[in-house]
């Protein structure tokens, strides 16, 4: 039998990762009862917004509004992306405990994302960790085009291990391994991740897959294999990448969930309930759509 694991640790990043690629921007009372449904369905770790620039990503400029009114429950872990120290400023005015820093494997992508090279991305980073340890703030990092690159095509897996590595030495606790594109194959999914744990151990290791071309899942097992048991996903399959042309979105969190129960696999996560909350934000979506089509044409 593979060394499959017994329970799985879930990450929901539908409220920053999947809103933020939405072309109409979602009210607030909105994200707030997205966050509170996925809370109520038992997932315990959500990544609830991004400290960015609203020029950049209108679609999270409420960010010190959402985490103002955000109703914290002593049992979920509530995080936010921060590009830089100003974003790292606001998450600490905003009661954040845990916020997450991102690069890429690829140059041409960090620099298309956020115009400088990997090297550039992980030096800004030391003074927003060092603040973050100063108030007591855990760290995450993700690593985009783990697998491919719109720009560049194939990555090298050592060339992913190497970033992990730099950013488990700057003091993040987790890596978070992202399939921007959706490019991957269970096999190359496995190499890389292979050359990732010679690095760091399975544990501090997330898989952020992409479903671009139906590979998620089968990637994700492929990993599972492995012993990887921290997994990102977004109810309903909301989000994307704005920097990728052609990545239609994260993995569905139910769909996790699905797969894993008929594995025998552990969440915590009451699926029901989760399939229910993917609904209700879809049904959202579809009539805030349906609005902003009506007022074109009148």
């Amino acid at each position: 039998m593979y060394n499959l694991p017994k329970k799985v640790k879930i990450i929901d990043v539908s409220p920053r990762d999947g809103l933020q690629n939405e072309k109409q921007v979602i009210d607030l009372a909105t994200k707030l009862e997205l966050i509170e449904r996925l809370g109520q369905s038992g997932v315990k770790n959500i990544e609830v917004t991004g400290f960015v620039s609203p020029k950049w990503v209108p679609q999270l400029a409420d960010s010190s509004q959402l985490c103002e009114q955000l109703i914290h429950h002593k049992n979920i872990n509530y995080s936010a992306l921060v590009p830089n120290l100003k974003g790292m400023e606001l998450a600490i005015a905003s009661g954040m405990k845990e916020v997450a820093v991102f690069t890429a494997a690829s140059e041409l992508f960090t620099q298309k994302n956020i115009n400088c090279s990997i090297d550039e991305s992980l030096e800004r980073f030391k003074p927003v960790i060092s603040l973050a340890k100063e108030h007591n703030i855990r760290v995450r990092g993700y690593v985009s085009c783990v697998l491919g690159c719109p720009y560049e095509g194939e990555i090298n897996p050592r060339k992913v291990a190497e970033v992990t590595k730099k950013l488990f030495e700057l003091g993040c606790y987790e890596v978070s391994l992202g399939d921007t594109i959706g490019t991957g194959t269970p096999l190359k999914a496995q190499k890389m991740l292979t050359q990732c744990t010679e690095i760091a151990s399975v544990e501090t290791l997330a898989l952020h897959f992409h479903n671009t071309y139906g590979q998620a899942l089968a990637n994700i097992y492929a990993c599972l294999e492995l012993g990887a048991h921290i997994i990102d996903a977004s109810v309903a399959g909301l989000g994307g990448c704005p920097y990728a042309k052609g990545a239609s979105g994260n993995i569905a969190t139910e769909d996790v969930v699905y797969m894993l129960e008929g594995m025998g696999i552990e969440t915590g996560i009451d699926l029901k309930k989760l399939i229910q909350t993917g609904q209700w934000i879809s049904q959202k979506l579809n009539k805030s759509n349906n609005s902003h089509v009506g007022k074109a044409h009148s």
